[in-house]
């Protein structure tokens, strides 16, 4: 005999499903809400004459200078130089950051080693390391990539070390009461339990990178968006000024929505993530 359902089985299903879905769509919406209303009575305050174009322009004004400066080709250099930089410097300081987190994360001897002095380093101010680098260096391509390695380095370093350390012990003896080997057990436990403190510092990380490159690209330099600004407070522009500013935002909250992604691919089985509750 075929299986008959129940007709109204499917549409319950949908049924108790739709709230869900529609809750979730609504809060996505809801997140563009205040920007969007920031942006209205930013225009409407310049267009009636509340702000002086001087101290904050329309930014309908923004808008038309990022389409005179995308027509002529000069913003995609300046923002594609600004890309190479932080890349390049993401990619060296968040493998060092790793390698070192993992390093101390597994081995006592290597925190006793290693540790004190990389805090010590990371206590520095950041801008005060700048005349160091700038005799180092110079003032060329090596060191912005290098003072975007050294603020991407900590936050990724860190945040490997302390998911290693905070690894629940009861798993590790369940491991070796298994027979699991050393590398099933760094596989299968240490980096799935490690990833949540990983991808949170790589979030930090990006953070970090971008405002290691603006105070990086305020050196000697003739390309990239912080030059970009520069050069256009040298003549009070601030529609150009508030353009880089819009940029940095707009590649934060990409980036910021790449490492989601990650989240949700890595911490699938993670019920926090799993269910939607990503912060």
């Amino acid at each position: 005999m075929a299986d008959v359902s129940s007709p109204g089985d499917l549409p319950i299903a949908a049924t108790a499903n739709a709230p869900a879905v529609s809750k979730a769509t609504l809060y996505q919406w809801l997140s563009w809400l205040v920007p969007a209303l920031v942006l209205l009575v930013w225009e409407a305050a310049a267009r009636f004459g509340f702000i002086a174009p001087q101290v904050l322009p329309a930014p309908s004004k923004v808008l038309a200078t990022a389409f005179d400066l995308a027509r002529n080709g000069e913003l995609f250099i300046h923002l594609g130089v600004s890309l190479l930089r932080a890349a390049a410097g993401f990619v060296i300081g968040g493998a060092l950051g790793l390698a070192l987190g993992i390093l101390v994360g597994f081995s006592p001897l290597a925190q006793a080693l290693l540790d004190r002095s990389i805090q010590m380093v990371r206590a520095i101010p950041f801008l005060a390391m700048l005349p160091l680098v700038i005799v180092w260096f110079g003032v060329g391509e090596t060191a912005k990539i290098f003072l975007v390695a050294l603020a991407v380095l900590f936050p990724v370093y860190i945040n490997t070390m302390l998911g290693i350390r905070q690894i629940d012990p009861k798993l590790m003896e369940l491991a070796k009461v298994v027979g699991l080997g050393h590398i099933a057990i760094v596989r299968r436990i240490i980096l799935p339990g490690a990833m949540p403190s990983i991808l949170t510092g790589v979030r930090y990380a990006l953070a970090h990178a971008w405002l290691a490159l603006v105070i990086a690209e305020t050196l000697a330099t003739t390309r990239g968006i912080g030059f970009l600004a520069m050069d256009a407070r040298e003549f009070l522009n601030t529609n150009v000024i508030l353009l880089t500013m819009v940029i940095y935002a707009l590649i934060g909250v990409a980036a910021d929505a790449f490492v989601r992604k990650l989240e949700t691919r890595f911490l699938a089985w993670h019920a926090n993530y799993d269910k939607g509750l990503r912060k």
